[in-house]
């Protein structure tokens, strides 16, 4: 019976072949006699991790989930920030019960409110607000007030979004607001939940009307008020179906064969035909019409 010697210093009592360990009727591997720095800070076996209290360690792997890296290096989505919103009405008690309704909301923030045109024309430049809750009438002045001071604001501030909150619900108004470049109308006995759904359209470029309100436009936009309105041509309803699909005047140049200037005249032409200002508000009101 062979005769097993003691396990050299470092050896384990009982190592044999095939159990990680050498014994002196084990072949050590060319390389490894390169001494035992090489060992803890190499590769012992082709393609093998080196094994030993120095080895160099791989940094941790972060797993990938259905929503992104998770662990240490996870991203978290940066919160939208809150839509900022100037109150516009002469009536302070009105002013002071939608600054409360509003700010309970989590994403809405009121960052000023103003009773007078001059007094909302500088709120709006010192708080660069995303949204104006606007009253046509302030003080004692007539309707136009609020019409002449939704142009001046549109006109010196590009992308702010105005939403003309009033008791008016006269067919002529709701057109000519929107002309001026109220991107919604709403009557001020609108439900709760539908001002705030407005406010938040028209923080993101899109058109809020009531249900009164939408009527009204139809009618104005169907002849009531306004019999001198121009039909639309077969090539403007071509552009206009186009543009229901999100194209851009380029893509319906594209589609139709023409130029994009030619194009950019057509859609002009269409929205003035509508009584609208911008293209979303054209679909809208094609929409409403039957056009599209």
């Amino acid at each position: 019976m062979p005769v097993r010697r003691a396990p050299r210093a470092g050896q384990h009592a009982g190592a044999g072949p095939g159990d990680g360990r050498f014994d002196d009727t084990d072949q050590v591997p060319a390389g490894w006699a390169a001494g035992a720095g090489q060992r803890a800070h190499g590769r012992g076996r082709a393609g093998a991790p080196a094994v030993g209290a120095g080895a160099l360690r791989r940094p941790p792997v972060e797993s990938l989930g259905r929503g992104g890296v998770t662990g240490s290096l996870a991203v978290t989505r940066p919160r939208r920030p809150p839509v900022r919103i100037v109150l516009v009405d002469d009536h302070s008690i009105m002013r002071q019960g939608l600054r409360a309704v509003l700010e309970r909301e989590t994403d809405l923030r009121v960052v000023g409110e103003a009773g007078t045109a001059a007094g909302a024309a500088t709120a709006v430049a010192t708080a660069r607000p995303n949204v104006v809750l606007l009253d046509l009438k302030l003080s004692s002045g007539p309707q136009a007030d609020g019409l002449q001071l939704c142009r001046q604001l549109t006109a010196a501030h590009p992308g702010l979004g105005v939403l003309v909150l009033t008791t008016f619900t006269e067919d002529r108004l709701v057109v000519e607001a929107v002309q001026a470049g109220a991107r919604g109308y709403v009557v001020k006995d609108v439900d709760t939940t539908e001002l705030v759904r407005a406010i938040r359209a028209v923080s993101r470029g899109e058109s809020a009307f009531d249900a009164r309100s939408a009527s009204a436009m139809v009618r104005s936009l169907s002849g009531g008020g306004t019999p001198d309105r121009e039909r639309l041509t077969d090539r403007e309803l071509d552009v206009l179906r186009l543009l229901a699909r999100g194209l851009s005047n380029r893509s319906i140049g594209r589609e139709l064969f023409i130029s994009e200037t030619t194009v950019k005249f057509h859609v002009g032409n269409l929205m003035r035909k509508l009584l609208v200002s911008r293209r979303a508000e054209a679909v809208y009101a094609a929409s409403k019409l039957g056009l599209l």
